[in-house]
């Protein structure tokens, strides 16, 4: 098993970059509480407003909106895990996420590829995917495998499961795999049970988490809503992962772009943790700032490197592991 370097920590040498204190945090999460109870967020899925309601919150199922106080915010917090067991094909592959430490991972997912023998530009096949999924396998530096392309050849509303066949059968690291739907999701999940061995084993030694992202601004839109749901009923990891735009789809203001990024992450984790408590949850980001001349996400810019390394520090200050894009 990998225990990898620890980050933020007071050492007598290495670099660090903590954007708030404490109390910033508190602030930010005060806001944030603000939000969730005042404002609310726009739910699409009526399984999601059912368990919302059932769980407390204030559920107005005409407009679909679900305000949830602080004391719900709170409590799944708090029973949401500290520490992920993240298990490879094969165990000099596991890995542990958890607060501070630090691992990295390929992202996705790629809309082109460059041909390696005949330098063409073009989209992706399932044979891309099977290859990027064998070059992180052999890469020391990479810890666990997030899908890199997508196979463009096959009928898009099962392209997931394609991708998920290809990445299991080439690569023994952990792999992250978003699903796009419950359906998706419940097929990976059956992929991933047969290779583990069975349900029970699949939870002793979980190889691979799901991946959903909210809609920025505030809404769990009805994918969302399947996969969160459905990975707190298989006892699988999901990584919830924000893309909200400064200046586009968020406040232009750091400080505002992580109000609204903390409301949609931490509604997701409330929505997980009432479905099945003390299932595994991951804080995630890609959050980042608009170009504003490209009407694009700067992804890779400075603001993405500030706003990511700002989010982490929120997920610590949870005791949540994180998951965020690099700069």
């Amino acid at each position: 098993m990998k225990r990898n370097l620890h980050a933020g920590k007071r050492l007598s040498g290495g670099f660090s970059l903590n954007s708030f204190t404490d109390d910033e945090c508190y602030e930010i999460h005060l806001a944030t509480l603000e939000v969730l109870e005042k404002t609310g967020v726009f739910v699409a899925d009526d399984q999601a407003l059912d368990i919302f309601d059932g769980g407390g919150a204030v559920v107005n199922p005409k407009k679909k909106i679900v305000k949830i106080p602080p004391y719900l915010v709170e409590d799944a917090i708090r029973t949401a895990p500290p520490k992920l067991f993240l298990a490879g094909r094969t165990p000099n592959n596991d890995i542990v996420l958890e607060s501070n430490r630090v691992g990295f991972t390929t992202f996705g997912e790629g809309v082109f590829v460059i041909d390696p023998y005949t330098g063409e530009r073009r989209k992706p096949t399932k044979k891309d995917v099977a290859d990027a999924a064998k070059l992180a396998d052999y890469l020391s530096e990479v810890d666990v495998y997030e899908r890199a392309v997508g196979a463009h050849e096959v009928p898009q509303e099962i392209a997931q499961i394609h991708n998920a066949e290809a990445s299991f059968n080439n690569t023994s690291k952990h792999l992250f795999m978003g699903a796009f739907s419950g359906y998706q999701l419940d097929k990976i999940v059956e992929m991933a049970t047969v290779i583990a061995g069975g349900k029970d084993e699949l939870r002793q030694r979980p190889i691979f988490t799901t991946i959903t992202c909210p809609v920025s601004p505030l809404k769990l839109v009805n994918d969302t809503c399947e996969i969160i749901i459905g990975a707190a009923r298989h006892g699988i990891g999901v990584n919830i992962l924000s893309m909200a735009m400064a200046g586009g789809s968020s406040p232009v203001t750091l400080a505002g772009t992580l109000v609204i990024h903390n409301a949609e992450i931490l509604s997701g984790i409330v929505l997980n943790q009432l479905t099945r408590k003390g299932v595994p949850v991951i804080y995630g980001s890609s959050t980042t700032a608009m170009d504003l001349r490209m009407a694009s996400a700067s992804v890779g810019s400075p603001e993405c490197a500030k706003i990511n390394a700002a989010v982490a520090r929120l997920a610590r200050y949870y005791s949540l592991p994180s998951f965020v894009a690099g700069g």
